[in-house]
Formats: structure tokens, sequence, C-alpha cells
């Protein structure tokens, strides 16, 4: 096939890791999700915990995440270091792009890579109650507590893509294909999107 790269947006409880998991497999490609925290961690030298915290998570003031978090400052304090961090992904993003045909997960990759050739956008959303009933079984959690995880995460997401993009996250009309997994299943949606990529890419 021709080189493509998938991009996978997600609300969260959606199954958004089994899917690209089984599609990755079924495709013959790797994906990157933490992975491309490790990268970025490792070519920027700065700690991959730095990584983690501000990964895929609003904007907000640096010298309060210190004051709050207890990381000691990193370059100068004149610097933003929230922002460095970001880049330093959106420069593994590009580079693994690059590389091979692939799938990533998140963090702006859909914007990052809206211009690149052989760029796929998905987005992958479910109802509230499937995502609700899938967050209580797989995590043990109460009805009042996934409904509070999902809208906390699917909030941090939208923020922290909002923020750097200038399309809005879930705006069906910046992705080529919107899934809702509620109604697909998960194995219907990585049906879905392998067909999409054969016929397009054969």
């Amino acid at each position: 096939m021709k080189k493509f790269i998938i991009t996978i947006g997600r609300q969260y409880g959606c199954g958004a890791h089994e899917i690209v998991t089984k599609l990755s497999e079924k495709l013959g490609v790797s994906y990157y999700d933490k992975e491309i925290i490790k990268r970025a961690a490792k070519e920027s030298g700065f700690d991959e915990n730095l990584f983690k915290f501000y990964d895929e998570r609003p904007t907000t003031s640096f010298l309060y995440n210190i004051s709050a978090d207890g990381f000691s400052a990193v370059g100068s304090p004149s610097l933003t270091l929230e922002d460095r961090v970001v880049q330093y992904q959106f420069d593994a993003i590009r580079k693994v792009a690059d590389e091979e045909s692939c799938i990533i997960v998140g963090r702006c990759s859909d914007y990052i890579l809206k211009d690149t050739p052989g760029v796929v956008r998905v987005f992958i959303h479910g109802d509230d109650e499937y995502r609700i009933n899938r967050v209580t079984k797989l995590y043990g959690l109460s009805q009042k507590d996934a409904v509070k995880e999902i809208k906390n995460i699917d909030k941090k997401r939208a923020k922290f893509h909002n923020f750097y993009s200038d399309e809005k996250w879930g705006d069906s009309f910046a992705y080529d294909l919107c899934i809702n997994v509620s109604k697909t299943g998960l194995d219907g949606a990585v049906d879905l999107i392998e067909y999409y990529i054969r016929k397009n890419f054969a």
C-alpha cells in the first residue's frame, strides 16, 4: 500500500486503545500513543515525567505548576516550559509521520499533520450511556464517578486541542471519518477504518 498516517482523536471511554491496537495488527503498522512522550523526552533531554504531566493538559501558568506540583525549573524562568514540552511532542509526531505508515493517537496530531500527504483524520466518539457503562465496568467506578471522569478528561483534551489548533476538537468538519462506537462496536470501528485505508491507499 501507499504510505498513510492515521490520526486518532477520541472521547474518553470509547475504547480507542483497543481499536488502535487491533487496527495496527490488521494493517501491519506501528501505533504511537504514550510512545510519543518517550520519544520526545529522549530527543529533548527533559525528564519523561515532565512530558507525562503536561500530556494533553490544558495550558496553565508555568510558575503555578512549579509551585503547585513541585517541579524544579528547567532552563530560564523566562521561557515557557509548557510550550517547549508540547513543541517537542509535536516535533516527535512530525518525525514519526515522515518515517513510516503509522497510527498516531491524540496530542493534536490531526491538526499538526493535516497538510501531510496520506493523512487520514479519524475521530472516535460514543453515546454517554455507552461510555459510562464501559468506564464503570473497566475501572470499577461508580456511575457518578464515571460521569465525572468522562467530563474531566474530555474537557482536558478539548482545551488542549483547541488551544494549540484553530480547529475545534470533535468537530466533524475537521475529520475524514467520525465513528460512533456505540453504534458500530469496537470491531466495527476497526473494520470501517481498515476498509477506508485499503480502498484509498491500495
